[in-house]
């Protein structure tokens, strides 16, 4: 992963943004030698936020398994129908 100075985002920032669309490849910046943050084309941001949003109702499956929410599928066929209504 390439990384660049923030000074490098002011001074180059439309050479970054072409190099991010170009290469899809995210850039680090750095403020005063630490991470800061990281630039990211959308369709690459868009994606993350959408596997986020998958691995998040994951968890809460899995969390409702644990805790022992659960339902049949005949008690699930059932509460559908009502609100299918």
């Amino acid at each position: 992963m390439r990384t660049e100075l923030v000074t490098t985002l002011k001074c180059q920032a439309t050479e970054l943004l072409s190099d991010i669309e170009r290469d899809k490849e995210p850039i680090l910046i750095t403020q005063h030698g630490l991470p800061s943050a990281y630039l990211v084309d959308v369709a690459s941001y868009e994606l993350m936020q959408q596997r986020m949003t998958v691995l998040e109702a994951i968890a809460r499956g899995e969390q409702a398994i644990a805790e022992g929410r659960v339902a049949t599928h005949a008690q699930a066929s059932t509460r559908l129908a009502r609100w299918l209504k």
